[in-house]
């Protein structure tokens, strides 16, 4: 199977497996996937609007021969928009998600998303409109319609597309409460949705960070080649290694700090990201330390979006000087 490098578009692996890229990783710029196996195809993730999901899957069936409105099957890999916002666009396909993903995709539909980009357009959301204007200027949210998972499952389901055997695994709550992989084993495959990011930094909205951890042990223990992670060029189990790496570092730096008593958002400035500062959004780091702060008091409640963003958007300005 061919690796794929890292420029935009689709990029046939072999035998069946093509990954769609979006460069360079950051904010909105996720990746897709498609699995074929004679006329039977299954989709992993959609994009985060419509007009990027058009030319997606006009690209795959040009390679194909699969129209959209013929894939039978489209896997969302967790909730966020940029894996989801696309999803009205295979009509006909079973949309499968893990349950928690599915609760999550109800709660923030694509019409709470425009809304939410409504009013940081008109100045109501203060730092945090700020950043979501330029971080996702460059996509079409008020028109996204989505469309939500029609099949869910709880920790596992085992899948055939053609003779392909495909296992999804819900790995999470890690990235999300919902995140799962979807595993080729046959071709020694994974596309891992946001459980990894590769050289751009990961934000985590749910933890723990054990659990994170524990998701990137399991697919190191995979046979597994080819991974495809959901921003960032594809990689190798290295990739996975350095993604624990950033994890593991941010979680001891920010405990110190939790237990001296130094607030979450100077901890988060405070915190040297070293050879970690050439990521793609070094802001994340912010959401990652307000997490972590959650997780050692025990606070499980879900976090406040609009008081996150702030924090990395504060974070983000302070970063440029």
């Amino acid at each position: 199977m061919k690796p794929a490098s890292f420029r935009h578009g689709l990029h046939d692996m072999g035998n069946g497996l093509f990954a769609w890229l979006q460069p360079d990783g950051g904010w909105g710029w996720s990746n897709a996937a498609l699995i074929v196996d004679g006329d039977q195809s299954l989709l992993v993730d959609t994009l985060f609007d419509e007009p990027l999901t058009a030319q997606m899957l006009a690209a795959m069936q040009d390679a194909t021969g699969i129209a959209p409105d013929a894939i039978p099957l489209l896997v969302n890999t967790h909730a966020n928009g940029d894996h989801t916002h696309g999803n009205a666009l295979v009509p006909n396909a079973e949309i499968i998600a893990s349950a928690a993903a599915a609760q999550e995709m109800a709660e923030l539909p694509p019409a709470l998303v425009a809304k939410l980009m409504a009013g940081a357009a008109a100045g109501a959301l203060g730092p945090a409109g700020g950043m979501l204007k330029e971080v996702f200027a460059p996509f079409d949210l008020a028109s996204a319609r989505g469309r939500p998972p029609t099949r869910t499952f709880a920790e596992r389901l085992d899948l055939r597309v053609g003779d392909k055997a495909v296992e999804l695994r819900k790995l999470g709550p890690a990235h999300t409460t919902g995140d799962t992989i979807v595993h080729v084993p046959g071709d020694r495959a994974i596309f891992t949705g946001d459980i990894l990011f590769v050289d751009v930094t990961p934000i985590m909205w749910a933890g723990p960070v054990g659990s994170w951890l524990a998701a990137c042990d399991w697919i190191l223990d995979l046979d597994v080649e080819h991974i495809v992670p959901g921003h960032g060029r594809p990689t190798d189990k290295a990739g996975v290694r350095r993604l624990q790496e950033y994890l593991r570092y941010v979680d001891n730096e920010a405990r110190r700090r939790y237990e001296a008593g130094m607030p979450a958002l100077e901890a988060a400035q405070d915190i040297a990201l070293g050879e970690f500062r050439h990521w793609l959004d070094a802001e994340r780091i912010a959401a990652n330390v307000l997490a972590l702060y959650r997780e050692y008091s025990g606070d499980s409640r879900p976090p406040d979006m609009i008081a996150v963003f702030n924090a990395m958007a504060v974070l983000r300005r302070a970063q440029r000087r």
